[in-house]
């Protein structure tokens, strides 16, 4: 049903070790000048806990504030599609609620997660999206690249249905009207069982790749990625013992020398390789709760700070930034959020919602740093 990428290292050798965004292009106003290169950043990682719990986590970087919220999305709540030509597209009602974060209080899922622990989330993928062709006779079961993820969330419960859906559904060539192109995104689903799949379009086919590593960044292919960690297998956490070089002993110079030749720059494969080597170095976490905090942890390594990473795009310097970072745990249905504005960790437990509710409501992300003066805290 599903196809998995060819995979020629041996996940045990790889870093030596015990065990083993959107990008979602929803700019709704004429900031959308700034579309160019300015969301390639976004990291997605996943954490799985000893207590056999499933933690996804991701950052949003983009060169714009996409006044993003938290939105609550009831069962029974009816969608439509967008076909090609702006034309309606697929009808459907959400057997499922869903929490996750939006863009321009748009009522559609950028990065979300629903009651029956199912995480779906879009990232950009800019020079390789090409999506399925569809015939005016298809307009029924055609969607628009950026609603798939409210889809598969709103009606399927593991990643093995959101495969099987999204081969029973077209994705056309669909221009976002009030951004005038085609947003590239490619996407990830991870279920509570810790399956994951990253689905892109390619040439106007759809590719289901197998994900045992639970990490996603953006452009080239998934599989390309893969492909390349094949160029980093030397890379472990032990330091390195040095050499002896003519009865000259060469030692390291400090802390982290297994890791030497580690890529640091922003670029996806440079964040998927690192993501990897990460993830899979990352101490063993006994519950979620530690492994939602390490996961927060291990993705401050792919903050982008304001200026890191800047483009000129119709003559303004355009910096991308990381927006939000979002950690869901799969198990226990909880969904944490920090933004660039406030750090604190902030949390939807899913199962204190209800979902019965008539309408979609909204948890505002907005707020700024908290600094607490513990000055006359002294003793």
């Amino acid at each position: 049903m599903h196809s998995s990428c060819q995979i020629s290292i041996r996940y045990e050798d790889f870093f030596m070790l015990r065990s083993f965004r959107l990008c979602q292009t929803i700019a709704l106003t004429g900031l959308l000048t700034l579309w160019g290169t300015s969301a390639s950043a976004c990291t997605g990682i996943t954490i799985r806990p000893a207590d056999g719990s499933v933690v996804f986590a991701r950052t949003m970087e983009f060169g714009i504030d996409l006044r993003s919220n938290v939105i609550i999305v009831p069962r029974g709540h009816s969608f439509e599609g967008t076909a090609p030509g702006g034309k309606p597209g697929m009808q459907w009602t959400s057997k499922f609620g869903i929490v996750g974060t939006n863009a321009f209080d748009e009522p559609l899922i950028a990065d979300g997660l629903n009651e029956k622990g199912l995480h779906v989330g879009l990232f950009y993928f800019p020079g390789f999206a090409k999506y399925q062709e569809v015939k005016s006779t298809d307009a029924e079961r055609t969607l628009a690249p950026w609603e798939l993820c409210s889809y598969l969330l709103g009606m399927c419960g593991s990643v093995d249905e959101a495969v099987e859906a999204a081969n029973h559904v077209l994705v056309g060539e669909v221009v976002m009207e009030k951004m005038g192109f085609v947003p590239p995104l490619h996407l990830v689903a991870t279920d509570s069982s810790g399956e994951s799949m990253v689905f892109e379009y390619v040439d106007g086919k759809l590719n289901v790749h197998a994900n045992p590593l639970g990490v996603v960044t953006n452009s080239p292919p998934f599989d390309w990625h893969m492909t390349n960690l094949r160029n980093y297998i030397n890379l472990t956490p032990q330091n390195s013992g040095g050499l002896d070089l003519a009865g000259n002993k060469i030692e390291a110079l400090g802390q982290g020398s297994g890791m030497l030749g580690l890529p640091g720059d922003f670029t996806p494969p440079s964040r998927f390789v690192r993501a990897v080597a990460y993830t899979q170095s990352a101490l063993p976490v006994e519950t979620a709760e530690q492994g939602v905090l390490q996961a927060f942890h291990l993705l401050n390594q792919f903050d982008i700070p304001k200026g890191a990473a800047t483009s000129t795009e119709n003559g303004k310097e355009v910096a991308d930034y990381t927006l939000w970072t979002n950690v869901v745990d799969l198990k226990n249905l909880r969904h944490y959020f920090r933004t660039y504005e406030n750090s604190q960790i902030r949390m939807v437990d899913l199962q204190q919602l209800d979902f019965d509710a008539k309408t979609i409501s909204t948890v505002s992300m907005r707020g700024d740093e908290v600094i607490e003066d513990l000055s006359k805290t002294a003793k």
